[in-house]
């Protein structure tokens, strides 16, 4: 196994109660539990990453790979990431990425990931649309823009197979993701729809993607 200087993915949780990081293992392909994807550790854009490629069957929302060991309630969550439409893709692939998380037993989890080919698109509703919050199965994006259009989606500069530094912060029901190393978030959402519970934590591509995901940092309250 590579080691945690090396490694693509290495995980680290915060005890909040101690103050003190404690690195887990240096997380590799075979430290994830992948649900209809397949996952490879190739070289990137210049760095060491895992890949992740939604299989061209899969349903919405189904296409994860679980870190093994993992469990997050509050706290931070972060990741370099780069997501672009798959060879083959359909025409409304998006590159669809991000990160889930408070996974359940009966499936249930929530989610916030980016479309990159929207942040630069030559339309603006487009644009408006370069970020997302969901939660599986009962609020995706389509009943959120039904029943709070533009609530929970915004713009921010984005890029496909760029790497982009992600990076959320969450509290209770509250969630902020912030991209690039900026101060503000891009995306704030003060009504997160599940009930607050400890859960895994998974890198996540929607439809038609090919993900690439590097130095990833769980840190916070298990539970």
């Amino acid at each position: 196994m590579s080691s945690a200087a090396t490694s693509p993915i290495t995980v680290i949780c915060a005890s909040l109660c101690l103050c003190v990081a404690a690195p887990l293992a240096a997380q590799t392909p075979d430290r994830l539990d992948g649900r209809n994807v397949a996952m490879s550790q190739i070289d990137f854009k210049g760095r060491k990453a895992v890949q992740v490629i939604a299989n061209a069957d899969a349903a919405n929302a189904t296409s994860l790979a679980v870190v093994k060991g993992a469990a997050f309630l509050d706290g931070t969550i972060e990741v370099d990431l780069a997501g672009q439409p798959a060879a083959g893709a359909f025409g409304a692939a998006r590159g669809y990425i991000g990160i889930a998380f408070r996974l359940q037993a009966d499936g249930r989890y929530e989610y916030i990931y980016l479309r990159p080919t929207n942040g630069r698109a030559d339309d603006q509703v487009r644009r408006n649309h370069s970020t997302q919050y969901s939660a599986h199965p009962d609020f995706d994006f389509a009943k959120a823009r039904q029943e709070a259009p533009e609530k929970y989606e915004s713009y921010v500069d984005v890029q496909p197979g760029v790497w982009t530094k992600f990076r959320i912060e969450i509290e209770g029901r509250k969630a902020r993701l912030y991209v690039n190393g900026a101060d503000q978030p891009c995306l704030i959402v003060n009504d997160m729809k599940l009930e607050p519970k400890s859960g895994a934590v998974a890198l996540w591509v929607g439809p038609g993607t090919e993900g690439y995901f590097s130095n990833l940092k769980i840190s916070g309250k298990p539970q």
